[in-house]
């Protein structure tokens, strides 16, 4: 018995001090505000800008701004449960950075699986870049000031899209071949089969990378484990099957798969402009450029008096913890 007590005693030291330092919020929520600018906390309606790394107890990363290349966006709302995220915010001003944890079981929705990770919490590093203030501004004045907020970022990130690019080349020692609209590619292993045509359909094993390394989706598995990504049971982890040409499937594969063999395999550095463009696509945010490691394994030749097959929707990171601004 006296072992069991001590046990439990060291156990509760172990939380304690790895709680050490941290404020109580409601529904479990912790926070600890490491920088603290003293200015106007956030408020519901305000504008913000945020850096975020969401990881696991056990320090495992589900999402980083600084893997995807931006910040978050959002305009400031109501908690969605209480001692989400979005509550812990209310804590902080621009300039700060913190770490927020919050108390699984509180916000996960009642009937609602838990997440598939062990742990008691989700814990966010947060640095605020920016905030505007709703305040007593009319709303065209207020969505005036942060949409030549958004503009100015978005300037930024697209002169800043080919520095990356070129860097990411250079720093991978990548070989590559430019095509006149912007496609990087370099083939890898050469096929011996042939090249498909525009309207035919080809199976395509991919690894979808940002610059930053991130794996962000892949229909191999081995490659998903690698990356520690959610396994999804509802995945077959087949060879992607779609006809070159049609509207739905980014511009960077239409062109770059015309461009390989059957049995070759590529890695293709996509910029904004051949994939979701400036305005991005659920998470992908805009100037966004793309990395894939690509094998095009079969190549179908379309049957006349089949019906049209209607191109899946690719790709985007599965954890973000804000939504983004919706005009």
């Amino acid at each position: 018995m006296k072992r069991k007590l001590m046990f439990l005693s060291l156990a509760a030291i172990g939380l304690a001090s790895c709680n050490a330092g941290f404020k109580k919020g409601d529904g479990g929520l912790l926070y600890d505000v490491r920088v603290d600018k003293d200015g106007p906390k956030i408020k519901e309606g305000d504008f913000i800008s945020v850096d975020v790394i969401a990881k696991t107890d056990a320090d495992s990363v589900l999402f980083s701004t600084y893997e995807t290349g931006h910040p978050s966006l959002l305009l400031m709302r109501a908690p969605q449960s209480k001692g989400d995220v979005l509550s812990g915010l209310k804590f902080l001003a621009e300039g700060d950075s913190a770490t927020i944890k919050t108390n699984i079981d509180s916000v996960t929705p009642k009937g609602a699986p838990k997440p598939p990770f062990k742990g008691k919490y989700i814990v966010y590093e947060i640095k605020v870049e920016k905030v505007i203030s709703k305040g007593n501004l009319s709303e065209q004045v207020f969505k005036g000031r942060y949409e030549a907020y958004l503009k100015s970022q978005a300037d930024e990130m697209k002169k800043a899209e080919p520095i990356k690019i070129k860097k990411y080349i250079a720093d991978k020692d990548l070989k590559v071949t430019t095509t006149p609209s912007g496609l990087n590619y370099v083939i890898n292993t050469p096929g011996t089969g042939e090249k498909p045509q525009a309207g035919d359909t080809v199976a395509v094993y991919y690894v979808g990378r940002f610059l930053s390394g991130k794996v962000f989706d892949t229909n191999i598995k081995d490659e998903a484990k690698k990356a520690k990504m959610q396994i999804n049971p509802m995945n077959p982890y087949k060879p992607i099957r779609f006809p070159l040409g049609v509207a739905g499937m980014i511009q960077g594969w239409n062109e770059g798969l015309l461009l390989l063999n059957k049995g070759s395999k590529a890695t293709f550095v996509i910029p904004s402009s051949l994939a979701y463009g400036e305005q991005g696509n659920q998470q992908i945010q805009g100037f966004t450029p793309l990395v894939f490691d690509v094998e095009l394994v079969d190549i179908i030749h379309p049957n006349p008096n089949a019906p049209k097959p209607v191109a899946p929707k690719p790709m985007a990171p599965q954890v973000v913890p804000a939504q983004p601004v919706r005009k």
